[in-house]
């Protein structure tokens, strides 16, 4: 190679690092391991508020508490070359309502060679709010543009109480007059798929903005499933108006139309994609993202009004050993196993969710300490007395759990999060396999 080449190569190294350094984005040159290599300051500064030690030589282990799934993706990922995650979210932070928007994180992972990979840290904390909004209005297109023939109509009162019945409630829901008429709409969900308080919520949400619209899986009289998209609406229940005067019908009080569509071969269409985004990669479960989303949603609900809110925290007693003893294989089937029994012992309106390695939480609606505290003993005595098969080895394990509930000095789900951990802390300090409530 001539003088000339070298100088020309140097020159392009140059010009390439200095890209590197200045990207808009952060750019990580890690080892399949997830030792860093390469780091440009944008990464170093996404990067550092999440490690524990001020450290930032592995990938993986700061990004634990976020991304658990990152470095089981590297070991599934089957080839040399490719793209392992595009624009995985890693939610940071819950926000303060009106003060602080919620930290989000977008993370792709890309394998160079059998050695090398490049990561992408993206902050998409200022995309959140429009990607609300296109959300929102993509369910609202959902719920306008189903077919003429798969939609329910039914009128409700200001209890969420059915008023009315008509054929379309027949043809979609199977239900009779005389089986609906007068009763809660709950009656269209599963049992603890639905709380007195969440009917409520639904309705105020509707005066507020509207409309409010949810999907969900909803039961047809015979018991089968469908995904519905619902929407329910305010109306005015006026029977006529004098001298510009409404004046109210003999029901005296609000009222609302709720449309219920059947969407279940749309849902199965998009299934895969929205468990990719929702859901943690080992267990299937709620991922963080999805449980801190869920709780913005229940901190609106709570200031508009206010109501028992708990919450958990759970971790796996020495996970640690189980991985040393038998292998992380082993304990991903552990995980799993955690993860199936809390969903099993939870309901259905509760969120179920990993948020690290070897923990998890669920957040709790409608229910104070007391209720919390059954749900975490039932859960706990769940799990000690099961037993985990592993290629022929019979394997207990315990959990220790903290609990935090909402109060009015509690600023936001971050502040919620951080008692419960506190909880959690004093449940594994003080002998593990036990569940510890946070005291001011």
């Amino acid at each position: 190679m001539s003088p000339q080449d070298m100088q020309d190569l140097a020159a392009e190294h140059e010009a390439l690092l200095q890209f590197f350094y200045l990207a808009p984005v952060g750019l990580i040159q890690i080892s399949l391991g997830g030792e860093v290599e390469l780091m440009n300051p944008l990464s170093a500064q996404l990067l550092m508020p999440l490690s524990q030690d001020g450290g930032l030589s592995n990938l993986f282990q700061v990004l634990e508490s976020v991304a658990p799934e990152l470095r089981r993706m590297t070991a599934d990922f089957p080839t040399s070359q490719g793209t392992i995650c595009d624009g995985l979210r890693a939610q940071l932070t819950a926000g303060i309502r009106g003060k602080q928007d919620p930290k989000m994180l977008g993370i792709s992972l890309i394998k160079v060679d059998e050695k090398r990979m490049m990561a992408v840290l993206t902050d998409l904390t200022l995309a959140i709010a429009q990607e609300r909004q296109l959300k929102y209005n993509t369910a609202w297109l959902n719920a306008i543009t189903a077919g003429v023939t798969d939609y329910a109509l039914m009128s409700l009162d200001q209890n969420g109480n059915i008023l009315e019945w008509n054929p379309s409630i027949g043809r979609v829901l199977k239900y009779k007059k005389a089986d609906i008429v007068g009763k809660s709409f709950s009656m269209l969900y599963k049992e603890d798929g639905i709380s007195p308080e969440r009917i409520i919520d639904y309705l105020k949400e509707a005066d507020e903005d509207g409309w409010s619209l949810t999907e969900g899986w909803r039961l047809k009289a015979d018991g089968t499933q469908f995904w519905s998209s619902s929407m329910i609406v305010p109306i005015d229940d006026v029977a006529a108006e004098i001298d510009g005067t409404k004046v109210l019908s003999e029901n005296q009080g609000l009222s609302y139309a709720l449309i219920m569509r059947d969407i279940t071969n749309r849902n199965r269409e998009a299934g895969t994609r929205l468990m990719a985004i929702s859901s943690d990669y080992l267990t299937g479960i709620a991922n963080r993202r999805t449980l801190f989303e869920a709780a913005e949603l229940e901190f609106r609900r709570w200031h508009r009004h206010p109501r028992p809110l708990s919450f958990m925290v759970i971790d796996a007693d020495f996970f640690k050993k189980v991985n040393d003893t038998y292998g992380h294989r082993v304990g991903d089937l552990v995980l799993c196993h955690l993860a199936t029994t809390l969903k099993n012992t939870m309901r259905d309106i509760d969120t179920v969710a990993r948020i690290g390695g070897e923990e998890f939480a669920v957040l709790l609606p409608s229910t104070g300490l007391d209720g919390a505290t059954q749900l975490a003993e039932r859960f706990r005595n769940n799990v000690e007395a099961a037993t985990v098969n592993a290629d022929g080895v019979e394997i207990k394990y315990t959990i220790s759990i903290g609990i935090s509930t909402m109060e009015a000095s509690v600023s936001g789900f971050d502040a919620l999060l951080d008692r419960a951990d506190k909880a959690l802390y004093e449940a594994k300090h003080s002998g593990r396999n036990t569940v510890k409530i946070w005291r001011s």
